[in-house]
């Protein structure tokens, strides 16, 4: 099995999901299922954050025009339904289906084209960046797939590649083999050599995006990735340290 982890930025009023959470942005959205076939979608999402920010991303996904997950520009007429699961606290569950018409593209249909029928999906959705990780077979056409969803995605939103390779080392020690890509490699090293994580800082997220001529939205999720990839290391390492043995 082979894996894909790859990230869309959106531009502003592309996405109204990504506009939702760019106002937000404490908020995440997870997906918990996923699946496709050639016509439809299915899946259940798990959105966190404030009241506030749970109650405009329930807004966002009940009345927007058409489903968050079709790539097209314009209404492409999809039918699609979304019901709450569960809204308690600081938690929202969300259920939808979506049936595209031919003038629709997602990810996932996209995915299936190229990479063959037995494809699985996670995402993670926060701030205007939406993560994709994809588990597929390897016998499929990696290059058509990402050059169909640059087209599909057009001036919407910018590509970030984040990893592919091989999945199986993460199945067999259920460990994350995550590893830093080389746009969040490089923000994490100005950050410490321009003293962002001195105390007091010595520059600020605004001034060091401007620096790495990046928004700061973006330097702000690459920074994140970065900081969750070591902390998860850190932990793994140590709880991989065996205890001294007993004299």
């Amino acid at each position: 099995m082979r894996e894909l982890v790859f990230a869309l930025e959106y531009e502003p009023g592309c996405n109204r999901v990504a506009d939702t959470l760019a106002a937000h942005p404490d908020a995440r959205i997870r997906s918990l299922s996923l699946h496709a076939t050639a016509e439809h979608l299915w899946r259940v999402d798990h959105a966190t954050g404030t009241p506030a920010a749970l109650g405009d991303i329930e807004t966002t996904f009940l009345d927007t025009d058409y489903y968050a997950d079709c790539l097209a520009t314009e209404d492409c007429n999809a039918t699609q339904s979304t019901e709450v699961l569960d809204h308690t606290g600081d938690t929202l569950v969300l259920y939808s289906h979506w049936e595209r018409t031919p003038t629709c593209a997602s990810v996932p249909h996209i995915a299936r084209a190229h990479l063959g029928d037995g494809v699985l999906f996670e995402t993670r959705h926060e701030g205007r960046h939406y993560t994709w990780r994809l588990i597929h077979p390897g016998d499929g056409d990696v290059a058509a797939f990402f050059d169909a969803l640059e087209t599909a995605v057009g001036d919407c939103a910018r590509m970030e590649m984040l990893r592919a390779g091989d999945a199986s080392a993460a199945v067999e020690t259920g460990q994350d083999v995550d590893t830093l890509s080389p746009e969040q490699e490089a923000a994490i090293r100005a950050a410490v050599e321009h003293g962002y994580y001195e105390s007091p800082r010595e520059v600020d997220v605004g001034d060091l995006a401007t620096h790495l001529d990046i928004p700061r939205s973006t330097l702000t999720y690459r920074l994140r990735r970065a900081e969750e990839h070591l902390a998860k290391q850190r932990v793994a390492g140590t709880q991989t340290e065996q205890p001294p043995t007993p004299l």
